[in-house]
């Protein structure tokens, strides 16, 4: 029997397949139960693989490929439900990246539904006219001024025709289901809007869905969305239209431009509630791009990630080949991680200096030429750390030797974000990052369709941040902001060998790069690999770093070659799949950041 995108399986097999019991993740017992799935951070075996930060979600995708779903059919199943659960990270009000490997013909394809500013967007636009100054953080934030028109519903749409085998009404059915029936709350859940009580109190529609009482749902507490149950099922009837043109539009429109300001708000907020400029044309003219991935090889593997808005597929690259000047493996783990941290200064100076929306494709090549990375990677000295930050490059075709240009500060306020990995019994793999930028986006619940509103376009550099030179990453008129996010599938002589991705802001980078690192290169497994200390430099004076990083024997080590460290409690959230021998699967998640991943397989191995 031949899947609708991949190689065949025996019928037997399939039949296996399908009927195979819940395995790794447990199923809620019945209708209004809403009983929490299990969480198995790492599971194996075979017939198709789902890793998430949530186990609805993992629930849910794997019922998808159970059901003969693909790999998209199920990714798509399983975001929908991360909106849901996983509210303040990721949703319809949002947007993100996606990258599929496509197992009929071999190659590797990109979605970019990253938001986008409207019309009205200038470079100032996080500049206060009354001072001249830019805008704080939560100022901006917590406000129409930050929302750009939402990504992720036409993606969703898009990577369903081009490869799904599923409508995009079927996929939001679990969803819906979720959402109506309610779910378990959970620590991370309930610590999201802790933190977020504050600016969430500031609105009627936030409050009356997160706060209620003025305080966040407790622990095991049974929490229901009905408003986001009947918006999927609008959109179910409708299809993405409703979102973009019809009803639905209308009140993303008025969220934005007269933000839903409650008269009696829990908790004090410093700034005024800033309107946007948002309009019904600028969500109507909407669409999703389709650009070629980055390629890098590396060890002998094709790594493939996003091109620009996103930053993640060049620095993961540049970063990558870099260190490719080194063998790793034969270097004691000290000096492997100097230089990992070295390289990723010197990748993010190149991503800051170079990248964002509209950098020339012929420039993204030169960022990844062989050649670019070994006149880079002769600015790492074996015996100390360099001076933060570092100047970036000339990536202008003509290397030989170490120079370098002015220097370049980095930028950017992007952080917390969710991502999915998914394989099929065919061979088809989905790495999707998903997000609303900050935990809890811009605060904003839509009155009555129960998602919150995006603030990414915080995501762009509010002055220039380089110097005499063009900044890359300024705000304009149609323009997406730069992101970090990093989606990555690496393929071992034209197949899948891993795919990989992380939440975390700017982190994400390293935390994706520190993860190919650890498993190609250091010897360990992918759940090691996932659960080792992380440590993110990213060109500046410190290293972010997990104090268990910090206290290492490496870490100690490091420090005495002129690393310096900001303690960081977690970084990235990842998920991810490897591909074994014999068509076994190997899904892996966090087992502590995030309060742990959801990890599933169709037939757990015996």
């Amino acid at each position: 029997m031949v899947g609708r995108h991949g190689i065949g399986i025996g019928a037997a097999t399939l039949a296996l397949l399908v009927a195979a019991p819940a395995g790794t993740a447990t199923a809620a017992t019945g209708p209004g139960t809403a009983v929490r799935p299990e969480r198995t951070t790492t599971a194996s075996g075979y017939g198709g693989a789902v890793a998430t930060v949530d186990p609805e979600a993992t629930r849910v995708g794997l019922e998808v490929l159970r059901g003969g779903g693909n790999a998209v059919d199920a990714a798509v199943a399983a975001a929908a439900t991360l909106g849901v659960t996983e509210p303040f990270s990721a949703g319809i009000g949002g947007g993100g990246f996606l990258v599929y490997h496509d197992a009929r013909t071999g190659r590797v394809a990109t979605i970019d539904g990253r938001e986008s500013a409207p019309a009205a967007t200038r470079s100032d636009h996080f500049v206060d006219p009354a001072t001249g100054r830019a805008y704080g953080f939560d100022e901006a934030r917590v406000s129409g001024l930050s929302v750009g028109v939402p990504g992720t519903l036409p993606t969703w749409q898009a990577a369903l025709r081009r490869w799904g085998s599923r409508s995009l009404a079927e996929s939001l059915r679990p969803a819906i289901q979720v959402a109506e029936q309610g779910f378990r709350v959970d620590p991370t859940f309930r610590s999201q809007i802790s933190d977020n009580a504050a600016p969430f109190g500031q609105f009627a529609s936030t409050s009356r869905l997160y706060l209620p009482g003025g305080q966040p749902p407790a622990v095991g507490s049974l929490f229901r969305n009905p408003d986001l149950a009947d918006t999927y099922r609008l959109i179910a009837r409708d299809g993405v239209d409703a979102l973009y043109r019809g009803p639905v539009a209308r009140d993303i429109v008025a969220t934005v431009r007269r933000p839903p300001v409650s008269t009696n708000p829990t908790g004090a907020w410093a700034y005024p509630i800033r309107p946007g400029a948002m309009t019904l044309d600028d969500l109507a003219r909407y669409e999703v791009r389709f650009p070629a991935p980055t390629h890098s090889r590396y060890r002998g593997l094709d790594v493939y990630g996003m091109p620009t808005p996103s930053s993640g597929g060049s620095t993961v690259g540049e970063a990558l080949n870099i260190l490719e000047r080194s063998d790793l493996s034969r270097l004691d783990r000290t000096q492997a991680l100097h230089r990992y941290l070295e390289a990723s200064a010197l990748a993010f100076a190149d991503r800051n200096r170079y990248v964002g929306d509209g950098t020339p494709r012929r420039l993204l090549d030169e960022l990844l030429s062989d050649g670019f990375a070994a006149e880079r990677a002769c600015r790492i000295d074996p015996a100390r750390a360099a001076a933060k930050p570092v100047a970036p490059g000339t990536p202008d075709g003509r290397y030989g030797g170490c120079a370098v240009t002015g220097g370049g500060a980095f930028g950017g306020y992007e952080n917390h974000t969710t991502n999915l990995t998914v394989a099929d019994r065919w061979g088809n793999v989905v790495e999707y990052t998903l997000t609303i930028e900050q935990t809890g986006g811009n605060a904003m619940v839509v009155p009555g369709r129960g998602f919150l509103l995006n603030n990414e376009l915080t995501d762009f550099n509010f002055t220039p941040t380089q110097g005499d030179a063009a900044d890359p990453n300024l705000p304009a008129a149609g323009k997406r902001p730069r992101s970090s996010m990093s989606p990555t599938i690496v393929l071992a002589g034209g197949r899948p060998y891993l795919a990989v991705g992380s939440p975390g802001g700017s982190t994400i980078i390293t935390t994706v790069l520190q993860i190919l690192v650890g498993r190609i290169d250091l010897g360990l497994s992918l759940p090691d690999a996932l659960a080792a200390p992380r440590a993110s430099q990213r060109n500046t004076a410190t290293v972010t770093a997990e104090p268990a990083f910090v206290s290492s024997p490496e870490g100690v080590a490091l420090a005495g070659l002129g690393h310096t460290y900001t303690a960081s409690a977690e970084i990235g959230a990842a998920t991810g799949i490897e591909f074994l021998p014999r068509g076994g699967l190997l899904a892996v998640t966090e087992p502590v950041r995030r309060g742990g991943g959801a990890a599933g397989v169709v037939v757990p191995r015996g």
